[in-house]
């Protein structure tokens, strides 16, 4: 029987071939591409930026600004999404390709599916050396490309409009799979872009796609509940691929089951509502007193879904010397980290069938208490550290807690709160009570300044879909907006409404507050610091964010940031609210573990030797592995 054929271009059977993708979510059949974003120039526009036009209507294309931060939108759509369903990112060669990288490390760190579709020079040479081609003469098949490969979890370059058919298949396992999620790059030589060949027309039919659930070894089961049945003193870590898992239920109820009290990642903020009474905070260097007392006294924890990065670890001081570690996930790197007794299986199956093995173990009496009581300090705290007013009833100077109290008081359950680099991601981690499950995406796994706007941007797009109603609330310091901001123009073109709150410290604050703690003098950090041909003079971030078509105002209180909070729920566009923050003052001081960066061991400076001599005495209590 003779195979039935359809000629396509290479580019035109991609982009078929990604409109033919579908999953299903909450019973529902959806395109596991939800669109893209691109920039077109020479490396794109003529044959690739041909079949998306063809396909315009099944994957819409988005005119980004700038192709980091439409990487950045691709990602914050995939992170909203739970991972459920990815979009594309397309630039056209050398600046606009290399553009993409630090978006590619995001998404890799942070496990999340992003497909590059980037240009590259013509396989056939002929034209060498080409606009925006990087020579290399002793290896002319390398290019600015092969720069994505330590970023990505796939990468292929397509000399032959063949190797789609190998090439597709692989990219979409690699951005659906559970444990080895990630970005996907494909380099598109121009010249092959246009090439045509005779694909099986069966390449084109409509696949669905289900998330892949592992179920856990029985052995590796057995080990874990035992050594669990063993605890006077649990600890479950929840981590956000307890999310991506959509385990949220699974994990609360494994908690309650057993009465267990949990202590949240950066990245799993919002696993639990801030109400639940076995919520005892966020853990490690931006965590609360309450998560890190209870790790330092826990002999057994769990950790589900979590990388266990040093933010989450202290640089892996946050626990005991003699704690055993018992993990679940997905992935067995992470399962298998500081010789932990691993569980690899997915966590919405493995927890129910863990909580079946330890039968009727519970926590013991005194434990609860115990988290009880540092759960109600920590509240207390957050009482304090957010209030406007010392406790002699004068004003305070302006702080981030402040800001992120005044909006978590007067936002909806389902609004969703979105912070990266900078001192925010701390801040919120640290004083942000949960309303409602998932609905805080605090990017800090590759820390990335800029993240802020352009991932909001993505998030309220995807956001928009079941929320429509709700807000996408970004908190973003001067630095990070300076950085990256084009995306608020792109928002009001786009309709993808987000409230936007600049807090404006005069620079990089946090960066300085680390400078001064290793006892470095101030310098090159704070814009009043650096070396300057001016007076230092602020940023009009409300007259800025007003020629991008946003509506904007600058507020000087919290209780005019409040005020202007409900404005910002009214309007119809992306609306910028701007205010002043203190950049000595009101850093939240709970939690705080000792976290591990390069001091220098020689100085001139007494105050730098003598911090270092102090941030070395923090290490000894550091888990070399075991």
């Amino acid at each position: 029987m003779v195979q039935k054929t359809v000629r396509l271009t290479m580019a035109q059977a991609l982009v078929r071939y990604l409109a033919a993708q579908f999953v299903e979510i909450d019973g529902q059949r959806v395109r596991f591409c939800a669109g893209g974003f691109g920039i077109f120039g020479h490396g794109n526009v003529t044959c690739l930026g041909e079949a998306l036009f063809e396909h315009k209507d099944e994957l819409p294309l988005w005119r980004g600004q700038n192709e980091q931060s439409m990487a950045m939108a691709a990602v914050g759509y995939a992170k909203q999404q739970l991972r459920q369903r990815f979009m594309f990112a397309t630039s056209s060669a050398g600046p606009g390709t290399t553009n993409l990288l630090t978006s590619a490390g995001i998404a890799h760190t942070n496990r999340l599916p992003l497909l590059m579709l980037a240009g590259d020079a013509f396989v056939t040479r002929l034209p060498d050396p080409v606009l925006q081609q990087v020579e290399h003469p002793g290896n002319p098949s390398l290019s600015v490309n092969d720069a994505f490969k330590s970023v990505t979890r796939y990468w292929d370059r397509i000399t032959h409009p063949a190797q789609l058919l190998q090439s597709l298949p692989a990219t979409i396992n690699t951005l659906i799979d559970p444990a080895d999620c990630g970005p996907v790059f494909l380099g598109l030589p121009q010249d092959v872009q246009g090439w045509a060949y005779d694909y099986p027309e069966k390449f084109f039919e409509p696949k669905t796609h289900y998330l892949r659930r592992q179920m856990p070894d029985v052995r590796e089961l057995e080990q874990a509940a035992q050594i669990l049945k063993t605890a006077e003193r649990p600890l479950i870590i929840a981590g956000g691929g307890i999310q991506y898992s959509l385990a949220t239920a699974e994990m609360r109820d494994f908690a309650h089951t057993h009465r267990i009290p949990v202590v949240e990642t950066i990245a799993g903020r919002a696993n639990l509502v801030f109400s639940d009474e076995l919520n005892c905070g966020p853990l490690g260097v931006t965590g609360s007193n309450s998560a890190n007392n209870l790790a330092q006294e826990a002999d057994v924890i769990l950790a589900v879904g979590t990388r266990l990065q040093d933010f989450t670890t202290g640089s892996w001081t946050a626990f005991a010397a003699d704690a055993q570690i018992v993990t679940v996930n997905v992935g067995r790197h992470d399962a298998a980290k500081h010789m932990s007794t691993p569980v690899v299986g997915d966590a919405k199956l493995t927890l129910p069938v863990l909580s079946e093995a330890l039968g009727s173990f519970r926590a013991a009496g005194g434990w609860l208490e115990r988290a009880a009581k540092e759960r109600a300090d920590w509240s207390a705290y957050l009482d304090e550290n957010t209030s406007p007013t010392g406790e002699d009833g004068s004003n305070r100077p302006m702080s981030y807690a402040q800001v992120i109290g005044a909006i978590n008081e007067v936002c909806d359950a389902e609004d969703r709160v979105v912070a990266a680099a900078g001192g925010l991601p701390a801040e919120v981690t640290a004083n942000w009570r949960t309303k409602s499950i998932g609905s805080v995406d605090v990017e800090f796994g590759f820390s990335c300044m800029g993240y802020e706007i352009s991932g909001g941007w993505g998030a309220r797009l995807g956001h928009m879909e079941k929320h429509p109603d709700k807000e996408t609330i970004i908190f973003v310091g001067d630095g990070s907006y300076m950085l990256l901001n084009s995306d608020i123009y792109s928002s009001v073109l786009s309709g993808a409404k987000m409230i936007v709150v600049v807090c404006d410290n005069g620079g990089f604050a946090v960066i300085n507050k680390l400078q001064n703690n290793t006892g470095n003098e101030s310098y090159n950090n704070l814009i009043s610091d650096c070396k300057l041909a001016v007076e230092p003079f602020s940023v009009d971030f409300e007259a800025h964010a007003r020629s991008m078509g946003a509506n904007a105002e600058t507020i000087h209180s919290i209780e005019e940031l409040k005020e202007a909070f409900q404005r910002a729920k009214q309007s119809e566009r992306t609306y910028v609210i701007s205010m002043k923050v203190d950049a000595f003052e009101g850093w939240t001081q709970e939690g705080h573990t000792w976290w591990e960066v390069g001091t220098p061991e020689v100085s001139n400076s007494e105050r730098v030797r003598k911090a270092h001599e102090d941030w070395e005495a923090g290490r000894a209590p550091q888990r070399k592995g075991v």
